[in-house]
């Protein structure tokens, strides 16, 4: 009976399952966002959140129990870092899951595990630009800049097909090997039909 057993299998051993998660969480750690499907997600959320909990406060005791999951001395720096600084005032809740959809080929539920305070570089960058009456003035320069080298670009065309006029020939000697291989081969029917 299966009593009290709430975790998944995933269709997989134990060891196979600790290590899928481990570099699941290495790479979480890592990215602060990863896509993957949603039982594996599922699962894996609670242990983020433990982790991210243990690592808010500092201490070797902490930091061995962290280690025993995560061996990447890069990743224990940045939980413990700038993670932990992150959701120092949070109780909880660290992470979001954002469900995608089916996935083309096997249908299998596709989300995305990523931390609360994530924000996607585009996002980022669109936040940072300055209002509109400047993004109009940044452009025109720009397109300056890029009719410059359109005409660097036609001066090359020209060159182009001088390269494809110096293939045809080559292409022509092989053709006439052609006419010559088959010329041997009714050869050498001859001779085995004797």
């Amino acid at each position: 009976m299966r009593h009290g057993m709430v975790n998944r299998k995933l269709g997989r051993t134990s060891a196979h399952r600790n290590a899928l998660f481990r570099n699941q969480l290495a790479s979480l750690i890592d990215r602060e966002r990863i896509i993957t499907t949603l039982p594996k997600a599922k699962e894996l959320k609670p242990q983020i959140e433990r982790l991210v909990t243990l690592a808010r406060t500092d201490s070797v005791h902490n930091r061995r129990q962290i280690a025993r999951v995560i061996a990447d001395d890069v990743n224990l720096q940045k939980l413990f870092g700038a993670l932990a600084q992150r959701f120092a005032d949070r109780p909880g809740g660290y992470t979001r899951i954002i469900k995608l959809g089916p996935r083309r080929g096997d249908a299998a539920e596709m989300c995305i595990l990523e931390f609360v305070d994530f924000k996607l570089e585009t996002e980022a960058k669109a936040e940072e630009t300055p209002a509109k009456g400047a993004k109009k003035a940044a452009p025109k320069p720009k397109a300056k800049a890029k009719a410059e080298p359109d005409e660097d670009e036609e001066e090359e065309k020209p060159k182009k097909p001088a390269k494809k006029a110096a293939a045809k020939p080559k292409a022509e000697k092989p053709k006439a090997k052609e006419k010559e291989k088959p010329a041997k081969k009714t050869a050498a029917k001859k001779k085995s039909g004797k």
